[in-house]
């Protein structure tokens, strides 16, 4: 009760601070490459629960994309607002909406598209029991995930065998040893990784 209730004013407050910069964010994005400000794509939340994932869109429009498809380490695609979107992480500011509305919190598993959850499914479970998060260990941990991806000579079996298998042992861990201590270690910690990395 307490997470969600942190959850909730933190991302009242954080979208009533941070507007003017999500709609400069959104011109921005607007004008510097054709297409839509935001993507919204299905992930699977807690309790295995599909749900719009929202963010500003950070590469060119590819049909099918909102549905799932996999296209990491593909940079030819990226624009260089999108970069920038990426490389600071501003491209997730949308996602306090998710959390408002209570599809997400602040800290917690990075949610999934439907086709990596059906991957280690024992594993999987254990994840969905609690809602997903904008940020969590295994997204500082796998900060470089896109420069790991593009140097693979098959990004999909380096994704499924080695990175995958890494998030799902760290959000496990997380989910054994959550508190709201916990969180607030894991909000400053991606705010540092940011900023300096």
């Amino acid at each position: 009760m307490l997470k969600r209730i942190f959850d909730f004013f933190s991302s009242f407050v954080g979208i009533l601070i941070l507007f003017p910069l999500l709609i400069l964010l959104v011109l921005i994005n607007k004008v510097a490459s054709n297409g839509p400000a935001f993507f919204v794509q299905t992930r699977v939340g807690r309790k295995g629960k599909p749900f719009k994932v929202i963010k500003l869109r950070t590469m060119t429009v590819m049909k099918d994309a909102s549905k799932g498809s996999f296209d990491a380490g593909d940079r030819s695609r990226i624009p260089p607002v999108g970069r920038f979107l990426r490389k600071t992480k501003l491209d997730e500011l949308p996602q306090l909406f998710n959390v408002l509305k209570g599809d997400m919190s602040l800290v917690g598993p990075r949610p999934e598209v439907e086709q990596w959850t059906r991957v280690y499914p024992e594993k999987w479970a254990i994840v969905h029991s609690v809602r997903p998060g904008i940020t969590d260990y295994a997204s500082i941990h796998f900060r470089n995930e896109e420069e790991i991806l593009a140097a693979s000579a098959n990004p999909h079996e380096t994704y499924k065998n080695e990175i995958l298998p890494r998030k799902l042992a760290l959000n496990i861990e997380y989910v054994n040893n959550q508190s709201f201590l916990e969180d607030i270690k894991i909000v400053f910690k991606t705010i540092f990784t940011v900023i300096v990395k």
